[in-house]
């Protein structure tokens, strides 16, 4: 049996009669203190203390076969060219675009070179035909307006998605270009290897 401080039980005593005696029972914090309380603690676990090991994601990247996918010195700026990848399965058509803009994944002598797929992340509508080549992005997608910048990964830029468009992962070699993986989960799939 544990022995209990004869003073710390006094103040025990005492609150708890004061309590009893008044027909209410004491609260240790008030409302105010409540909340500023639970606000710090909760800044403190979602921004974290400086100097403490952070928790970090891993980027998915899945690679493939390298597959030819166009000449550089054949495309034309902010005219798409389609093709499918990483294989001929459900939601593999993409898009390889020329933006005359350096991008995020970029490649070639201007790093504006880029690779996406073709499929909203949100609920997998069609964004074929939505290339806005004054902003360098794809959409809006017709089921829910979303819009992704494919000079920043494929990014949304609004609406209602909210991870960015897999990005296909371009190699250049000479002057062919070649499809060599996935940044990013395919809409539709458990793993990018599924078709």
């Amino acid at each position: 049996m544990t022995k209990v401080d004869p003073n710390i039980a006094a103040a025990i005593n005492g609150a708890q009669g004061e309590a009893a005696q008044a027909g209410t029972r004491k609260c240790l914090m008030n409302r105010r203190q409540f909340l500023l309380t639970s606000g710090i603690a909760t800044t403190v676990v979602m921004v974290g203390v400086p100097g403490m090991p952070q928790a970090q994601t891993p980027a998915v990247i899945s690679t493939y076969e390298r597959k030819f996918i166009a000449r550089l010195s054949e495309l034309a700026q902010d005219e798409p060219f389609d093709f499918t990848y990483p294989d001929e399965g459900l939601y593999a058509e993409s898009i390889l675009v020329k933006l005359g803009k350096a991008a995020g994944g970029g490649i070639g002598p201007e790093k504006d070179v880029v690779a996406f797929n073709y499929t909203c992340t949100h609920q997998g509508g069609p964004l074929q035909g939505t290339y806005q080549a004054a902003d360098k992005a794809l959409g809006p997608c017709p089921l829910h307006l979303t819009t992704f910048d494919l000079t920043r990964h494929g990014i949304f830029i609004s609406g209602q998605a909210y991870q960015s468009l897999p990005q296909v992962l371009l190699e250049l070699d000479g002057d062919d270009i070649y499809a060599v993986g996935m940044f990013g989960l395919i809409y539709g799939r458990f793993d990018n290897l599924q078709g």
